[in-house]
Formats: C-alpha cells, structure tokens, sequence
C-alpha cells in the first residue's frame, strides 16, 4: 500500500447543493486530467452564481467537483502519477495517488443517477461529446439509459456526438497484448479490456448514466464558456432549475472504430492534423519510424490526433458516421 505522501495534496473537495423539492442526482466533475482547467473554472462559475442568487436550484441534489485530482491539477499535467481516468475503481491497497482518488471518487460517483464530466483536449477542434454505448446486454459495456443519454446530448449545445469509446479502447488493449514477446515498444499497463474504463463508464457500471464533453482545446478560451452553458442547460433539461428546458439541437453522430497506436517516437504525421478533420479511405495519415505509410482503413474523421503521444500509446482514433440520432 502507497504511504501518503506529504507533498501530495492532503484532501478532496466536492460541494453538495441541495433543493427543498425531490428530484434528480447530478455530479459534475472537472480536472479528472490536470491540465484540462475549463470544466473547474466553469464549476467555479456556477458555484459563485448558487451562492449569489442568480443561479436558484429548483429540484433535486447537486454536487460540484472543481477539481478531481488535485496532484494533476497542481502539477498542471494530465495525470500526477498516472491517467485516473483508466480502470477507475476503488483499490483496497492504493498504490499511488489516483488509487486515493479513486477511493474517493468512485463511492461519490455511485451516489448520484447523472454525471457530466468536462474535459478538453490536446489537438485543435470543435467542442463534442462521447456518449455511451446504446442500450445492450454484452458482456464489455452493458447498457439501459441510452435514451437519456441521447436526449441530455442534443440539448448540451454542442453539434457532435461520438460513441464507441471503450469498444475501440478494448479493441487497441487487445492489440498491445498480442504484441510477440521481446517486442520493445512500450506495452499497455494492464491487459484488461476494460482498461479504458473511466468515470463515465463506471458510472453506468453502477446504474447511472454519464455524459462527457469535450469543450474544445485545452487552451481556447471559449472552452469554459461551452462547459458552462452545459452546466446550465443539463440542469434545465433535467429540471433541476428555475429556467426553461434547452431546446434540443441537431447533433451529427460519429462512432468509433479504430484506435491507431504510436510504437516509436520517430513515428510522424503527414500534416497538422485537428479533431475531426476529414479523412478518405487510403488517405495518407502520417508515416512510422521507418517511412512505411500509415493511411485511413475507411472515409470519417479523425479523434484525438496527438502528436506528442507517447510510444507504445493511443497516437489518434478513427471514426466513421453513425445512424444513431
């Protein structure tokens, strides 16, 4: 078991709001990655105004989270001793600090039906959000909510929608593993095909449901305005608030397909690539460390591009368009 260290940040912090009428549970969470800092600042917004008056909870219970880990979020980096939104789970034996976190987090998260988790992202591109799975009885992500997910989505005011998450997360864990013994390429932390399990995932693990929103890039200024007005419509939509219910928007939905992973750190794209930039099947997307071309399996977009990612890890997704609003 991990001593707790001294230098570490010496407590969590959440803030519970609570109407005098029932209704709805909702947790937002901000900072589950250190350097993204637009959902704690909209959180902060929102805490200011509930205090001041000029926000007024109608109905139900809110709980504000400003800054899930706060060794990232003092560090100013994505994870302090690793990424906490991977395998999310308590631990009997915490092993470093976003074990702690978890141990935290997760019986917090299990208390409420509802979270919206704000997050950003490294590469340039629109603001979007991952939705869960529809409604299944698999053994990887089974589902019963995607109903509510899907109405929340439409009224977040953003103008995508992704799935597929830890489908195609399973799939790249699963690829790591078959790599042949001896292979130098940094392997993945942990064989489990839920390793892409984060707080939505656990979320609906335990009978919630969960949205995340990608706010836009990590140092636009726009981006804690998006995570703001999400705040504010998810309450109105689920009338938790003194305010009209947001209209629902029209969302053009992508679906994950394929994870694409950087195996040396000469591995190079062919251009600045953006979230969501377009791509066609055999389209050049960059080049491995031996100058073999590494293109497109189909027409879509392309998620999360990132350059500066580690070998042996997510180097950019593939997803193609969906039916599914």
């Amino acid at each position: 078991m991990a001593e707790i260290d001294p230098s570490w940040p010496q407590c969590f912090a959440s803030h519970r709001y609570q109407a005098p009428r029932p209704g709805p549970s909702l947790i937002v969470t901000g900072a589950v990655h250190g350097n993204e800092h637009c959902g704690t600042l909209a959180i902060r917004r929102v805490m200011a105004e509930l205090e001041q008056g000029a926000l007024a909870l109608r109905s139900g219970r809110l709980t504000l989270v400003p800054v899930s880990n706060p060794l990232a979020f003092r560090l100013k980096q994505r994870g302090g001793e690793r990424n906490l939104n991977r395998k999310l789970a308590p631990h009997a034996k915490p092993a470093d600090f976003e074990d702690h976190v978890a141990n935290w987090l997760c019986p917090l998260l299990s208390e409420h039906e509802v979270l919206l988790d704000l997050h950003s992202f490294q590469s340039q591109g629109q603001p979007f959000v991952f939705l869960g799975p529809r409604d299944n009885a698999g053994e990887l992500e089974p589902f019963a909510h995607s109903a509510e997910e899907e109405a929340l989505a439409q009224r977040l005011g953003v103008g995508r929608a992704v799935d597929g998450w830890l489908s195609t997360y399973a799939l790249g864990v699963e690829r790591r593993r078959r790599r042949p013994a001896g292979d130098a390429r940094q392997p993945v932390p942990d064989d489990d095909p839920r390793y892409g399990v984060g707080t939505t995932e656990y979320m609906r693990q335990h009978g919630g449901w969960a949205l995340t929103l990608e706010c836009g890039q990590h140092d636009d200024p726009a981006a804690p305005l998006v995570a703001y007005q999400a705040i504010v419509n998810t309450l109105a939509h689920l009338g938790m608030l003194d305010a009209p219910p947001p209209a629902a928007g029209p969302l053009e939905a992508l679906s994950l397909y394929e994870v694409v992973d950087k195996l040396d750190e000469a591995d190079r794209f062919a251009r600045d690539w953006a979230s969501f930039d377009a791509v066609s099947k055999d389209e050049l997307i960059g080049w491995r460390a031996d100058g073999s071309p590494v293109t497109a399996l189909d027409d879509g977009r392309i998620v999360f591009p990132n350059p500066k990612a580690p070998a042996g890890q997510e180097w950019f997704y593939l997803a193609r368009a969906s039916s599914r609003f």
